[in-house]
This record gives structure tokens, sequence and C-alpha cells, in this order.
């Protein structure tokens, strides 16, 4: 197929370019900057120079192009994100940059539309012991200033789901962690003791390699069915504390430090990630899709890290 992949230079863009070329793919890959055009042409893509906010220029810049689908896996998450506002930009481009992206895969003539989406769609907060699978309601009101987000995902999956002409999937990823751009700011914080946990270890969350999550991308595009959803997370649910204690152990960093709860409310987004608990299950994915994570865990996940940046090191 030949496949537009916006946001194909982000921390999933890269993995899922190199594994779309590597599966027969011609693929054109979206970057407002014209400096990514070598690294997209050494992964085997075709560079498209233009910004998904800017309806007018992107719509000009895929004049004249044919594809088969497109895949939305734009965000503007440079680091962790610690406050609402560290989200706006993401959260425009899940509602006026999907719309854009909607109208640019009619153009072109693209039948398949694959969007990004986030388990976080099932709602910030504690859900206990409760496994979530996609018969679960997503996009429930959020709470204050939370709903923004929540309204943002749900606006990205209805987009995608009802767009006339377009068979639209939707991948809800648990938090991205893997080599390179996927972890190093979070080994930063943790290296420099700038990560703080609650003293109660936190929620407890479900992760995706980033390499597992561009192999599911894949086979979302090629066998996902329309109109539906899947959760792209691997098999093991993990406490925050537990997670980033391996962690640290494997990078050779020490321990995170424990704070209060009250003192992550300078920081409400980041207290919201470290305190809620997402259970989610990957079973829908794994039997539509064909797929299953060759990083089951995150003590897989956390091993191969630690082998790249001894790799790395001099």
């Amino acid at each position: 197929m030949k496949v537009f992949v916006a946001g194909s230079t982000g921390t999933i863009g890269v993995p899922l370019v190199r594994a779309l070329v590597a599966g027969g793919h011609r693929v054109y890959g979206l970057t407002r900057r014209p400096s990514n055009g070598p690294l997209l042409t050494s992964l085997g893509a075709e560079a498209v120079v233009a910004d998904a906010m800017d309806r007018d220029a992107l719509l000009a810049a895929v004049d004249g192009l044919t594809a088969d689908a497109v895949i939305h896996q734009l965000t503007a998450l440079k680091r962790p994100p610690a406050r609402h506002r560290d989200m706006a930009q993401t959260d425009a481009l899940r509602t006026r940059g999907t719309a854009h992206l909607l109208e640019a895969a009619r153009m072109i003539g693209a039948h398949r539309f694959v969007t990004q989406s986030m388990i976080f769609g099932y709602g910030y907060g504690d859900w206990g012991d409760r496994l979530l699978s996609e018969r679960d309601r997503f996009g429930p009101p959020g709470r204050g200033r939370f709903e923004q987000h929540v309204a943002a995902m749900r606006s990205a999956e209805q987009q995608t789901f009802t767009t006339d002409g377009v068979q639209g999937v939707a991948l809800r990823y648990g938090l991205f962690y893997g080599p390179a751009g996927a972890i190093e700011g979070l080994i930063e914080r943790l290296r420099r003791r700038r990560l703080p946990i609650p003293r109660d270890g936190g929620g407890t969350m479900s992760w995706t390699y980033v390499d597992d999550a561009a192999a599911a991308t894949v086979a979302a595009l090629e066998r996902g069915r329309a109109g539906q959803a899947y959760n792209v997370v691997d098999d093991e649910p993990v406490r925050w504390r537990e997670f980033l204690d391996v962690l640290a152990q494997a990078i050779g960093a020490p321990p995170p430090r424990t704070m209060p709860g009250w003192l992550f409310g300078l920081a409400p987004y980041a207290a919201a990630m470290m305190t809620s608990t997402l259970r989610v299950s990957n079973a829908k994915a794994k039997a539509d899709l064909g797929w299953e994570p060759r990083v089951p865990t995150y003590r897989e996940g956390i091993a191969r890290i630690a082998d790249t940046i001894t790799t790395r090191s001099p």
C-alpha cells in the first residue's frame, strides 16, 4: 500500500515508518521541518513538508499525491506533560488536526485511516482491579480541566469512525517507552532525582514498548476492522514505584524520591498520570490483528533499554 504517515519523525513515527517500509509499503512521511527530510529518506520514506494544523498548507502539500491509507500519529509532547497547558497543542492536533488529515485523506483517495488514541480516554482516575476493555465506555465526561483532554481523544475517534468513505480504526496505546527519544526525558529526570513519585507508590499503569506499538499499527492498517478501536498495551500493568525502581537500578540511577500527594497539585496533569490506575486488556488486538507484544512486560523492556544505553556508552 501507499501510506501517508503524519507524525513520521516522532517517538512512534520512526519505528513505524521503518516497519512499514520493511513490510513492503511505500511511505510518505509528513513533517513540519524540511530538516527532517534526510531522516525520512534514510528510513526509506518520501518527505512531505507541511503543518497539519494549517489546513490550506496541508492540502496544497498533498495535492497530486495518491495513497491508500493515512496514519495519524501527531502529538506535540517533547517531554512528559506536567500541567494542563502542556497538553493544549496535542489536544488541538486530536481535534482540528484530525479533521484536516481526514480531509487530506479524501483528497488523496485514501480508504483507510488509522488514528492514535490513548488509554487515558477511558478516564483519568483509579479504576482499581478492573481490567478495562474496548467494551468499556470511552471518552466519559472528564472532571474539570481533564474534560478538554478526554474530549480531544473522544473527538479524534468519533471523527475517524464517522467520516464518509473512510474505513477508520483507532489505537488506544498505553504509555510509550523504549530506546532513544521514547524515554530519554524520563531517564534524565530519574538520574537527577527530579522524578518524584507519591509516597504510596502511585497508581498502576499499562505501558507499550514503542516497537510493539509500531507493529500493532501495521497490523491494524492491514487487518483492523473498520469502525473498531483496539487497546495496544503489554501483558502486565505495573505500579509506578516498581517501574521506576527497576528502571533506576537498570541504568545505575538513584531510586526516585517520594513526595506527599498534596505537593503533586503543583503539576496536576503529572499527578493524574502517576495516581491513575488503568489496567487495560490487549485481548482484542491479539485476536483481531494477530499481534503479540514482543516485549510482553516492563522487565524485558527495561532490560532492552539498559542494553541500548550500555551499547551507546563510550
